[in-house]
């Protein structure tokens, strides 16, 4: 039997949960102006909410949907202020017990993790695998069709069921998973939320389990909807990819995006969370390179500026981290002339 959560429903919605939860997302948005208005009446308003939860009359608000590129055009869609709250409140009661389930090869959405920490962690896969450049490396890459909308709601909750008896914290997870949909059935999670974060590395851990106990595959990580896994043994990894659209699609309803399932070897370039892998270095992908430079010129800002700055710092980008500073350069001495014109 799986270890099963201690936390009650009467911890997750109390006042004072509720008010850390406020601490936590509140940071860096106090001059939105929703943020703001909530702000105003702050108790009052977390004790209406705390009430609602205890009396079960908890109903999630419909979201604001828009567009972004970042870099590629992605759905996002924002919660209000007050559901947001509990998202939060949810997060901060659910996110130690589940994360330690997880399998140290998921990287997404995790303390101490991330996506530089994952390239890292995939360089020393692919220098362990390939004893310092002695034997040929072949790397299996994947990537999810649709995601986050692709999540079945019924899937999702047999497996939280798992780990989760108290039915008032179903209830409450059921309350935010099912105000949304993607248009197909009971599917979907919102980008956005600070809930599906957490609820997509749930129901991934289940094909991170079998990746790694029934598949026993040594050198296996995965962030988000991209995963890898790396042998020596082209056979392996055919047999491993062949399975594993197989547990996907059968038990998690999920489909392998036909374009981006790729079987190569390392000494090609392997491209992997928007950075080239080489034996020796890695450099940033070039649509990644346009993306940067086209933020830049849309926000030059200081604060930009060192963001970027910061990225190119964990691979071989010395000569782009120069242009980036050139150019913002450039941005300013031709705003000036204009204002002196």
């Amino acid at each position: 039997m799986r270890t099963q959560l201690a936390i009650s429903y009467e911890e997750i919605v109390s006042v004072e949960n509720l008010l850390g939860a406020w601490d936590d997302f509140v940071r860096g948005k106090r001059k939105k102006r929703d943020v703001q208005e909530f702000g105003f009446r702050l108790m009052d308003n977390i004790f209406e909410l705390h009430s609602e939860l205890v009396s079960f009359r908890y109903k999630h608000s419909e979201y604001w949907a828009f567009k972004i590129n970042d870099p590629k055009p992605r759905d996002i869609h924002k919660a209000s202020v007050r559901d947001i709250l509990l998202h939060h409140a949810i997060y901060r009661k659910l996110y130690p017990f589940f994360d330690r389930t997880f399998v140290d090869a998921s990287y997404s959405c995790r303390k101490r993790k991330g996506t530089h920490k994952a390239c890292d962690r995939f360089a020393a896969m692919l220098r362990s695998v390939g004893g310092n450049n002695t034997c040929t490396v072949w790397v299996l890459q994947c990537d999810v069709r649709k995601f986050f909308a692709s999540i079945d709601h019924q899937i999702l909750f047999s497996v939280l069921r798992t780990r989760i008896s108290d039915k008032k914290i179903l209830w409450l997870l059921y309350q935010v998973v099912g105000s949304f949909s993607s248009g197909i059935g009971n599917t979907g999670l919102p980008l956005g939320n600070l809930t599906s974060q957490l609820l997509v590395n749930i129901y991934m851990n289940e094909f991170d389990q079998f990746v790694k106990h029934t598949l026993r595959a040594r050198y296996y990580i995965r962030y988000a909807d991209d995963f890898a896994i790396v042998s020596t043994d082209r056979i392996e990894l055919v047999e491993i990819l062949d399975r594993s659209r197989c547990f996907l699609l059968e038990k998690l309803k999920l489909e392998l995006h036909p374009s981006k399932v790729s079987l190569k070897t390392f000494v090609s370039g392997v491209d992997f969370l928007g950075w080239v892998h080489f034996p020796h270095h890695r450099i940033l992908r070039a649509s990644t390179k346009k993306w940067v430079f086209r933020r830049l010129r849309e926000n030059p800002s200081r604060e930009t500026v060192d963001s970027y700055r910061g990225m190119l710092s964990h691979g071989n980008a010395h000569k782009l981290e120069v242009k980036v500073v050139a150019s913002v350069i450039s941005q300013s001495v031709c705003r000036d002339t204009k204002k002196v014109r």
